[in-house]
């Protein structure tokens, strides 16, 4: 691995890169650091292109800014496309995970000229336009829904103790959980800051370690941020993009047994509206939320049959 530390557009962002070639763009969800790609990232590279991930604003080793609304998708798709000037990098397809997914998807719509195609993992692209979906709860008085929880300030200190509520959020929210008390998003008493009752053993140890290390040192009022801006953020983007849809290429990938496909439910048939260059849809049965670490076999089997239906697609493309 490559480490940079890159200065983009006023922010300093801990960038890490293997291989050469066309780029892919890698960003993580919460709580995770850049290393959560390592599998796919070694992949990826192994098969000729440029392997690129950030530990995301108020992460790892970038900046953290204090106000939540430096967190929105705007400033968020703002870090990427410094990241690739910087790099001198035309363009990129660009693979997200959980808030990364969401900031992968608006980085595709709103700058489809340097995000060429989308691989996102757990979370679906959410169409602008309407009420958020946040405020719709709130009007049905669904004020257990855990986004709401992680909004709060008392967040950040319910968290604070990374060598307890990492292991136990990732364990809590894998396949690995028993189906009876797995994550609820919607039910408090089976949350994510409950301890771990046995070791997690679909996720690689030295990776949970690396990330405790990391969240111990940071703490997580930066990854909290990004629930806490949410809502400013759809209150502008639902006049300027409502309706948007995402032409490129797209790929979703999501575990059967993740909690959070109670919110949205995703399938082939309700994504395909918004992503009419959707080429692919597959839930792996035994995954939680973390397919890429639970599963990364998996995960990067359909990465790279995805990338090189694109780099074929180019060719066919390209001009004599």
């Amino acid at each position: 691995m490559r480490h940079h530390h890159i200065e983009a557009a006023g922010i300093r962002l801990h960038v890490a890169e293997v291989g050469n070639g066309p780029a892919v763009l890698f960003c993580h969800g919460f709580p995770a650091i850049w290393s959560s790609w390592r599998s796919q990232m070694e992949a990826v590279a192994a098969a000729g292109w440029r392997a690129i991930a950030l530990d995301m604003r108020g992460y790892g080793e970038s900046d953290a800014p204090d106000d939540a609304e430096a967190y929105t998708p705007f400033e968020c798709v703002g870090d990427l496309v410094g990241i690739l000037d910087r790099l001198e990098i035309p363009s990129a397809v660009i693979v997200g995970h959980d808030f990364g997914a969401n900031v992968a998807w608006n980085a595709a719509m709103m700058r489809p000229d340097r995000f060429t195609a989308v691989f996102g993992i757990s979370t679906p692209f959410r169409q602008p336009g309407g009420p958020s979906f946040l405020d719709q709860l709130r009007a049905a008085g669904t004020d257990d829904f855990y986004m709401l929880a992680q909004m709060r300030p008392e967040a950040d200190q319910a968290w604070a103790d990374a060598a307890t509520t990492i292991p136990g959020c990732y364990y809590w929210t894998s396949g690995q959980a028993p189906d009876e008390t797995r994550w609820d998003p919607f039910d408090p008493s089976r949350g994510l800051l409950r301890a771990a009752p046995e070791p997690l053993a679909v996720i690689d140890r030295a990776y949970l370690d690396e990330a405790v290390a990391s969240f111990a040192r940071t703490g997580f009022h930066g990854g909290l941020n990004y629930y806490r801006a949410i809502d400013p953020f759809f209150r502008t983007a639902s006049r300027a993009y409502a309706g948007a849809v995402i032409p490129q290429p797209t790929f979703f990938v999501n575990g059967a047994r993740d909690g959070l496909n109670r919110v949205r439910r995703p399938s082939e048939a309700t994504m395909r509206a918004a992503l009419p260059g959707l080429a692919g849809f597959v839930t792996i049965e035994e995954a939680g939320h973390w397919p890429q670490l639970e599963t990364p076999d998996k995960v990067n089997v359909a990465l790279l049959a995805f990338l090189s239906e694109i780099a074929r697609a180019a060719q066919t493309a390209a001009p004599y």
